[in-house]
């Protein structure tokens, strides 16, 4: 389990987003973007047992059994490849614009950029039985320009995840986070990937997660440099390990992440601070390569299924867009984990995080000056 979190979201590394333009300009996407295409009619009659696809997917982060499954039901084969990071995934598909491929699941933001570069094919929503499975906002966050580009795997959302016995109280605002207690100064710590580093500053002085504008990255910079002294570490992969062992009381954690810590010792609590916070999202995606698109839907579709999509918050404990799936998961684990639960209404009450273009460089740069100061 903790090997599967640290491949998940150990490594937005601060240039990710500058790498993704740069190699997307590299490789000659569509100036004009693929908004405007209209999906490919495919095949409903296919034989699939004569196609095959190729699916790269972060280690641990859907059934071992995916290929086997995809085969029984469809007659496809499937092979699966790894990426660690959405950066790794960048590079297999812009390298060689994705010949190989067929299949790749990445981040919103990612997969947005892709599609406004044509790289992705537009999805029809006809072709896959298990579409309306989805929550109707996974659906509309999966669209760019009106048209559908990836389905959604699993979603979640940022907040503190604190040891509520090493607390006097718990904590309401990302500023608990940002100018602790003297007393809990140390003890604390903050992502340092860039649109996560950022969010807590962006939040506390209520601009938006994909603001774009220089004069409030300027004042989020300066109270991230005010906020640094007391950091016990920026930290994105041993942050609920901190919190297990003590040596933190409060830290920016992703839901599911915390979840892990909870899982271990049940003083550990989250908690979305009152100023907001995200609403991320993972999808699958086919690339325009693809030339077993038949195959890529049935294989969506195959994840898409109720019961198959429940493995994925049954075993990374992020919620999925996917309301019989979530209706299915032992009560135990939703009463355990309230982001599964009670409190997933608050999650899906996030602003979504979004592609922000070029501006990423000025994510990067501010990172940057914040951590080497």
């Amino acid at each position: 389990m903790k090997s599967t979190v640290w491949r998940r979201r150990a490594a937005f590394p601060v240039a990710v987003a500058s790498s993704l333009a740069l190699a997307l300009s590299a490789c000659g996407g569509d100036d004009e973007g693929g908004s405007a295409e209209e999906p490919t009619a495919i095949d409903t009659e296919a034989d699939l047992s004569g196609q095959e696809i190729v699916v790269t997917n972060w280690a641990e982060y859907m059934p071992e059994n995916i290929a086997e499954l995809v085969k029984e039901e469809t007659g496809a084969t499937v092979k699966v490849t790894e990426h660690a990071t959405n950066e790794e995934m960048v590079a297999k598909v812009t390298g060689s614009g994705g010949e190989g491929l067929d299949v790749i699941f990445g981040s919103q933001p990612f997969l947005e950029a892709f599609a406004k570069e044509g790289l992705l094919e537009p999805i029809d929503p006809q072709y896959l039985e298990n579409w309306e499975n989805l929550d109707p906002k996974a659906q509309e966050i999966s669209e760019v320009d009106g048209q559908t580009y990836w389905a959604p795997y699993t979603w979640g959302t940022t907040g503190i995840c604190y040891r509520e016995d090493l607390v006097d109280e718990a904590p309401t605002s990302w500023m608990d986070l940002l100018e602790p207690e003297d007393k809990y100064k140390g003890k604390v710590t903050m992502m340092g990937t860039e649109r996560w580093a950022v969010l807590p500053a962006q939040k506390a002085l209520g601009y938006s997660l994909n603001t774009t504008d220089p004069d409030e990255m300027e004042e989020v910079k300066q109270l991230m440099l005010k906020a640094k002294p007391n950091l016990l570490a920026y930290d994105d992969t041993t942050f609920y390990e901190r919190l297990i062992s003590g040596e933190a009381v409060m830290v920016e954690a992703w839901d599911g992440w915390c979840n892990y810590g909870i899982a271990e010792n049940p003083d550990i609590k989250f908690v979305v601070p009152e100023e907001g916070s995200d609403l991320f999202v993972d999808g699958m995606a086919i690339l325009k390569s693809s030339k077993s698109k038949e195959a890529a839907y049935a294989f969506i579709d195959t994840i898409l299924d109720a019961e198959n999509h429940a493995w994925a918050a049954e075993n990374i404990l992020y919620g999925v867009p996917n309301k019989a799936a979530m209706d299915s998961l032992p009560k135990k684990l939703t009463q355990q984990f309230t982001t599964l639960g009670e409190r997933r209404e608050e999650m899906l009450e996030g602003e979504n995080m979004t592609d922000i273009g070029d501006a990423a460089s000025l994510y990067n740069q501010i990172i940057t000056e914040v951590t080497a100061s």
